[in-house]
């Protein structure tokens, strides 16, 4: 080339032309990263030999959407990470309008890396695309369930794209280990989330959750969670400091927490006068046993007896599976017993009571009603030997099932499933027939 490189202009156009002809990418890198470059010339740097000339025209907003996909496409991991970049700080830029008129190519261009191999190219997009509220589903949904924790948990804590169903259906598939505290950090966790993290065996994603204080955490859902909280040490002080806690949960631990914990207890001051005497008399018991000398093997479970306004560190209360078996050997585990005891809310005894009535392990129990699935929750009854009447009490009250969406009575009183139908939604938990 006759004329000398340091005299062109990238701006002007016939300039241009023959700086990209440069034998020296260095001279083509400036035309790959002014800002007035016509697209035309833009597009044919995007196949240039040079890798710092393509990560140039990466980087330069006014590349063509085409040449954006030919280089989110790079073999280069610098170039595709320049292109994922760009496009991060495009897109908060963008009006709602502007987002839901997305061209094709930019869509696919998003897509590409999002699928890129190199994770580090995945979370420059996911990082972008948290907090927007129109982001493509799609795309949403792809980051929240990648393999890289870097990638999917930005995502899974604070996009407003996912439904409680994405949730719900990430939790269910067995999301990548610490993607389940993330979900349980979003702001506004719901209870149908916030009931499949506690059902969960995810310690940290249960703790992450009670110290939520925005997330909606029904009391059959924090029953569950204290039913095994003595074994789960990490839970025990965001329990304590949990709002809004209900009298039965504060007397259930104050029967193993810590005395430091249960200093934490008594100073709140949000707690009703019946909880305060709960508090108050299980001090006292405390202190009895360091006077006496003696020290618990295990949680004292004094919470059913402190409701009932009954004191006396001698006496023992009755776990609900060992009263469920009981009253069942004695025949008195009855329907009218379960029902008075659903409608006073003891949710554990129930539990138990249908557990032993139908010979089904609790375990599985919990789960069938945690699906909050009519037809298998009526299953349920129908093999514990139930009415048609309970049952449809029984979604209401211990399933939390929606009126509408609850099964009714055929004829007024017969179950609304023929028998196979209801063995079949029972195998489908792994319970056989009886014999």
């Amino acid at each position: 080339m006759s004329t000398r490189s340091d005299l062109l202009d990238p701006a002007d156009y016939e300039s241009a032309k023959k700086m990209v002809q440069s034998e020296d990418p260095a001279i083509r890198r400036k035309v790959a990263e002014h800002p007035k470059t016509r697209p035309e010339l833009l597009y044919f740097l995007a196949a240039d030999a040079a890798a710092e000339v393509r990560r140039a025209i990466a980087t330069n907003a006014g590349t063509p959407r085409q040449a954006d996909l030919m280089l989110a496409k790079d073999r280069e991991v610098m170039v595709r990470r320049a292109v994922a970049q760009k496009i991060a700080r495009l897109l908060p830029e963008l009006t709602a309008n502007q987002a839901a008129q997305i061209e094709k190519l930019t869509v696919e261009c998003l897509e590409t890396l999002a699928r890129d191999q190199a994770s580090e190219v995945r979370g420059i997009l996911a990082e972008a695309l948290k907090s927007l509220p129109n982001a493509p589903q799609g795309l949403v949904n792809t980051l929240a369930r990648d393999v890289e924790l870097s990638v999917c948990s930005p995502i899974l804590q604070h996009s407003p794209i996912l439904t409680d169903e994405d949730l719900a259906d990430i939790i269910l598939k067995g999301p990548v280990s610490g993607a389940m505290t993330a979900i349980a950090s979003r702001h506004n966790v719901s209870a149908q989330v916030a009931d499949a993290i506690a059902r969960s065996n995810d310690e940290a994603a249960v703790t992450a959750l009670l110290g939520n204080s925005s997330a909606q955490v029904r009391e059959d859902t924090l029953d569950r969670i204290l039913d095994r909280a003595p074994q789960h040490e990490p839970w025990h002080s965001p329990l304590v400091r949990r709002p809004r806690l209900p009298l039965r949960a504060v007397a259930r631990l104050a029967s193993f927490v810590a005395d430091n914990l249960l200093k934490v207890l008594q100073d709140r001051d949000d707690l009703d006068p019946a909880a305060v005497r709960t508090l108050a008399e299980a001090v006292r018991q405390r202190v009895e046993q360091a006077a006496g000398g003696t020290a618990a093997r295990g949680p004292v479970d004094f919470g059913d007896e402190l409701l009932a306004g009954a004191a006396g560190p001698e006496k023992t209360v009755e776990k609900p599976v060992d009263r469920a078996k009981r009253l069942a050997k004695e025949g008195k585990l009855t329907e009218k017993l379960l029902e008075g005891s659903m409608v006073e809310g003891d949710r554990a005894f129930v539990m138990a009571g249908l557990a032993e009535l139908s010979q089904i392990p609790l375990p599985i129990v919990d789960r069938i009603v945690g699906t909050h699935a009519p037809r298998a929750v009526t299953a349920l009854v129908w093999r514990a030997g139930l009415t048609m009447r309970f049952a449809r009490q029984a979604q209401l009250r211990l399933a939390q099932i929606p009126p509408k969406t609850a099964l009714n009575s055929r004829d007024g009183t017969s179950y609304p499933m023929s028998d196979d139908e209801m063995r079949w939604q029972l195998e489908f938990f792994g319970v056989e027939e009886k014999a």
